[in-house]
């Protein structure tokens, strides 16, 4: 117990940010010590640490000693008093930076606490997502003390400290699903002069939930160019995270008109998509409803379900281009397109219905012609009549 304090001292006095980051940190050995979780660590953390050091030590023991407990959300609430005693230590230390490691392994800690203690937030009278949102809170106390700091000097400015922090908010985000608190973080981000010079383990991770928030937004060319970073940059050892990215980046890619290749699904164990790659190629709607229903734990849990749905539209687009190339004719029967429809299981739909269908692929670029109404036909162009969905992006 005493060389532990000791070492908090001495980080502490010769301003070693890395070697306090690990000395409050809940991965590190220390947090194993049944002799730190006492009040006696506690008195003698309060007699040989200096102000205003010495309250976050306070604190870090607080959480040590209660995390045995079985009760996550004292651990939060003792963790949050930690990160806020730091946030005051960052605003007393005005020129200096060397603390970022440690808000970074403090507030890592923070959002992880505060999301085991979601779990028992019915016996606290929590409302759903409240820990997380106070959690956010902090983390935002945080981050506001970096994004201010603007000093030219690039050294040690805290600034550099703003990226990890957004990682953390946007992971709070998106689990309490309120992405359009995500706009301002992304903005600060992409502004910054350091945008592209921050680590880049952080610029992978900010990647890929920017990238899925655009996703979300409809905006699949910012998606793409995301997520595809975050990919090709991922170590290649990292097949998890490779996995995950590609989850989102294949129906995105899928959508701009890029089928995935089998050996890709194959090497990452995401053969769902292939099966719905097939279905949209051949313009087979049955096939498309009976994959996604036969994947749908999977496509919901992962929180992409209606962005696969929207493939829906191409898969219409293919099977009137097989209509057509079987018809050989540029003026094609409204009432053939529809007999196609209930050929591949569409059964609740009439002519009107087909040709408001229709018209939104026109108005979407993925068929060049329009509708004759009084002929009930659909009339295409001669000249690349279905457009490839890649050109249209």
């Amino acid at each position: 117990m005493d060389s532990y304090i000791m070492q908090l001292r001495h980080g502490w006095s010769n301003q070693d940010g890395d070697a306090l980051a690990d000395l409050l940190s809940l991965n590190h050995a220390h947090a194993l010590n049944p002799q730190l979780r006492t009040e006696t660590a506690m008195t003698r953390a309060m007699e040989h640490l200096t102000p205003p050091f010495d309250n976050l030590v306070l604190h870090h023991i607080k959480v040590l000693s209660s995390i045995n407990e079985d009760d996550p959300y004292t651990t939060y609430l003792h963790q949050s008093g930690a990160v806020q005693s730091l946030i005051k230590i960052l605003q007393i230390q005005k020129d200096e930076n060397w603390m970022l490691p440690v808000m970074n392994s403090m507030c890592l800690d923070l959002r992880r606490l505060a999301v085991r203690a979601e779990a028992v937030k019915s016996s606290k009278n929590q409302k759903p997502g409240e820990v997380l949102e106070k959690c956010a809170e902090c983390l935002m106390g945080c981050f506001r003390i970096c994004a201010a700091d603007n000093r030219s000097s690039e050294d040690d400015t805290k600034r550099w400290g703003m990226l990890a922090l957004v990682n953390q908010l946007l992971k709070v985000y998106f689990r309490i699903n309120k992405l359009h608190l995500c706009r301002p973080l992304i903005r600060a981000i992409e502004s910054s002069a350091f945008k592209d010079q921050f680590a880049l383990a952080q610029q992978i991770t900010y990647k890929f939930f920017v990238g899925r928030k655009a996703m979300f937004d409809s905006n699949y060319k910012a998606a793409d160019e995301y997520l595809t970073y975050a990919f090709e940059h991922c170590h290649k050892q990292s097949s998890k995270n490779k996995r995950l990215i590609l989850t989102y980046l294949v129906p995105v890619k899928m959508l701009l008109g890029y089928m995935p290749k089998k050996s890709l699904l194959e090497k990452y164990n995401l053969m769902e998509f292939w099966e719905i790659v097939e279905a949209v190629k051949r313009g087979n709607l049955h096939s498309l409803e009976q994959v996604m229903n036969k994947h749908e734990i999977f496509f919901i849990s992962a929180g992409i379900y209606l962005i696969v749905e929207k493939l829906k539209l191409i898969t219409y687009r293919n099977l009137f281009k097989k209509v057509y190339l079987v018809m050989g004719t540029y003026r094609i029967p409204v009432e053939s397109l529809l007999a196609a429809l209930q050929m591949y299981g569409v059964e609740d739909v009439d002519m009107d219905e087909t040709e408001c269908l229709v018209a939104n692929l026109i108005f979407e670029g993925k068929i060049k012609g329009y509708i004759s109404h009084q002929h009930k036909k659909l009339v295409i162009s001669k000249q690349n009549p279905f457009p490839q969905l890649s050109s249209l992006n």
